[in-house]
């Protein structure tokens, strides 16, 4: 009579167990997400700093830079954001992830140090791009470390989540930074980036990095810890036979181009995020101010990056609600479907404003409308969910360096593009501007159709399998 009453309470302890594990799962998430804020808060830091440094009155500098500084301002971040996803892949296989995460920890306090302590153009400059390095070693290691700590059935919704929380920190600059000084929008960050690194030190390494490095008791630890102890063995099993010398990181990489699976993830991964960029949001984020000032808008510049952070930040929750429900794909159609409209209308308010038409005076509030409907879709899909498909992608020994050269070839044509749009707009026109990026959105919806595997309720073995 005693072993049936012992055997349910073992089950009725499963669950307190399972609670236990998901409880510290969101724990480790929560840390590394602060480390998502200050991303966040760099990609949007010079939409309002740029008017500032215009203004003898607000900037540190001797005198108000050029259009051309402002536009180098902009996207130099994408320069240090290509070479930091490459330490990752390098780094992340030979000392593991944490220590990553916490490089690009460091690197965030030291840009805002440098903001702090800002004297010319040249120091502006340099802490764009230390700021971009510490951007993507953050975001690649981010998206490799939770795909590879966090249980199947929830995956999806933690990996959307640090694109959430990039969007509150573009938040926080839209709502704080035009009304406080230059040098305190550095110790905001500084603050957030030094929790950010403190919190670090409690997480544990990837259970995969142990795996890898053939410290199976670590592994068994980690993964018992985390509640997936049942994954040990095919962890185990996917580097029995690999010993990580010198000669296997130089295959990995080539493991990339050779092995079909590889080879069509990065296809999928560069391309979304490819078109992603050219969905025209790093343009909008970097210069919102500017494009509302552009439009000539009845509405005031700051008060309505304002209401596209919140509108972002709003949008972006429907994605982890939704993703592990009605799974990736859908999700990326609706998004892209109603990016390509907003940004058609936004195009027809330039267009309008170009040939004179009398209707824009009663119309002044359009772009912001058009603005808040394309950042309401594209942070609903097409913002979050690619970012959660490149954690997904690419087998174990190179997912770090898969996601690093598809992140940073996306942010490539990031960079170019950012670096463009001032001529774009003088050349084409706004109207032709925002058509070619709703063009874009068109192209990548067909894309999403026809190409992208949906991925809900699949192990990263199983996406593997079907990607071959």
């Amino acid at each position: 009579m005693e072993r049936p009453e012992y055997e349910y309470d073992k089950i009725q302890k499963i669950p307190k167990i399972m609670d236990a594990s998901i409880k510290f799962q969101l724990l480790i998430v929560a840390c590394i997400n602060i480390g998502q804020i200050i991303v966040g808060y760099s990609v949007g830091w010079s939409a309002p700093i740029i008017p500032k440094l215009q203004d003898n009155s607000t900037s540190p500098l001797p005198e108000p830079i050029t259009d051309l500084q402002a536009s180098w301002i902009g996207s130099l971040l994408y320069i240090g954001a290509m070479i930091g996803p490459y330490v990752t892949g390098i780094l992340s296989n030979l000392i593991g992830r944490k220590p990553c995460l916490l490089m690009g920890g460091c690197l965030n306090i030291l840009c805002y140090v440098l903001v702090i302590t800002t004297k010319n153009i040249s120091m502006v400059l340099a802490l764009r791009v230390i700021s971009g390095l510490g951007m993507g070693i953050t975001t690649v290691c981010n998206l490799v470390y939770v795909g590879e700590i966090a249980s199947t059935h929830i995956r999806g919704i933690l990996l959307t989540s640090t694109g959430i929380v990039g969007i509150t920190g573009t938040l926080i600059v839209y709502a704080v930074v035009p009304y406080v000084s230059y040098v305190t929008t550095g110790y905001i960050a500084l603050a957030v980036s030094i929790a950010h690194v403190i919190g670090l030190f409690f997480v544990p390494e990837s259970p995969v990095y142990y795996a890898m490095k053939g410290q199976e008791i670590k592994a068994a630890k980690t993964l018992n810890l985390l509640g997936r102890s049942s994954d040990l063995d095919k962890i185990l099993e996917t580097f029995a036979q690999k010993k990580r010398d010198s000669s296997d990181k130089i295959k990995d990489w080539i493991e990339i181009f050779t092995i079909k699976s590889n080879r069509m993830s990065l296809f999928i991964t560069f391309t979304l995020g490819a078109l992603q960029q050219t969905s025209g949001v790093a343009v909008v984020l970097f210069f919102a101010t500017t494009i509302f000032e552009l439009a000539g808008s009845s509405i005031r510049p700051d008060v309505a990056t304002i209401i596209i952070g919140v509108t972002r930040l709003v949008s972006s929750i429907i994605a982890p609600t939704f993703v592990e429900r009605s799974g990736r794909k859908i999700l990326l159609l609706v998004s892209m479907a109603a990016c390509a409209f907003s940004l058609g209308i936004l195009g027809l308010f330039f267009f309008l404003e170009r040939i004179q038409s009398s209707v824009i005076e009663s119309i002044g509030w359009l772009p912001l409308v058009a603005l808040i409907i394309y950042f309401f879709s594209y942070e609903a899909g097409f913002g979050t969910i690619p970012n959660a498909i490149v954690g997904e992608m690419f087998r174990a020994n190179v997912r770090a360096n898969g996601s690093a050269l598809a992140i940073t070839l996306t942010w490539l044509v990031g960079f170019g593009l950012t670096a463009s749009f001032t001529t774009m707009v003088n050349v084409l026109g706004g109207d032709v501007t925002f058509w070619i990026f709703g063009g874009t959105c068109i192209i990548a919806f067909f894309f999403t159709y026809f190409i992208v595997p949906e991925t809900k309720g699949k192990t990263l073995n199983e996406i593997q399998e079907m990607m071959s």
